[in-house]
């Protein structure tokens, strides 16, 4: 092919010019519409390929997911019942209001019961939670060692919750028995709240909210 042959085309009368200048011009055409095609055309369409596969591997990761929790859906019910279970045993060990007495009875009657000396039981002001109430005894005994120590194992028996806290043991005096040591504590035990109660709160939380 010669270059002078580029210099005299005339496209009007194509179908004259040489064929290497035919090839070359027909390749020309080609890679231009090839390149074109590529922009207008095919561009649009690789890009939306790759959000679509993005989009297939998100889902896919997605499916095995749920599948790997529906695979594990029974187990989960199954904790959900022995959550459930526990909680309502649980729930059982708290009295009601109409218990509390009763329970406070207990305390006293397992110092007693081991030869305490009561100086203060003084049950506070309760304390109101979600679905229970805490009430605090503030509690201090007199007694030997292991008569407090039997008393302290007593209430943890008890068949309701109730916990010992702030605990401090020291000598009585200088003139107390031989032997005899203080013990300063708050006992804490639980009631859970009657429907009532929970409405009442439910109803003063509401109204707070709204202000």
């Amino acid at each position: 092919m010669n270059f002078e042959d580029f210099n005299n085309i005339d496209l009007k009368n194509a179908g004259s010019l040489p064929l290497p200048v035919k090839l070359f011009l027909l390749s020309a055409l080609a890679i231009l519409l090839l390149v074109a095609g590529y922009f207008f055309l095919w561009s649009p369409e690789f890009e939306a390929y790759e959000e679509a596969q993005a989009k297939e591997a998100e889902l896919r990761q997605t499916f095995l997911s749920k599948k790997s929790q529906a695979v594990k859906i029974e187990a989960y019910r199954q904790q959900m019942i022995d959550i459930e279970q526990t909680f309502g045993a649980l729930l059982k060990q708290l009295p009601d209001r109409s218990e509390m007495d009763g329970l406070l009875t207990d305390i006293n009657q397992s110092g007693l019961g081991r030869g305490l000396e009561f100086v203060l039981f003084k049950p506070g002001q309760e304390i109101v939670a979600d679905f229970y109430a805490e009430m605090p005894i503030q509690l201090k005994v007199i007694g030997n060692y292991h008569d407090i120590g039997a008393f302290a194992t007593d209430v943890s028996r008890l068949s309701r919750i109730v916990t010992l806290n702030d605990l401090t043991i020291g000598k009585q005096g200088k003139n107390a028995e031989q032997g005899s040591l203080v013990l300063s504590a708050v006992a804490k035990t639980y009631r859970y709240l009657d429907s009532s109660e929970i409405a009442s709160k439910q109803a003063a939380s509401k109204k707070k909210g709204r202000k």
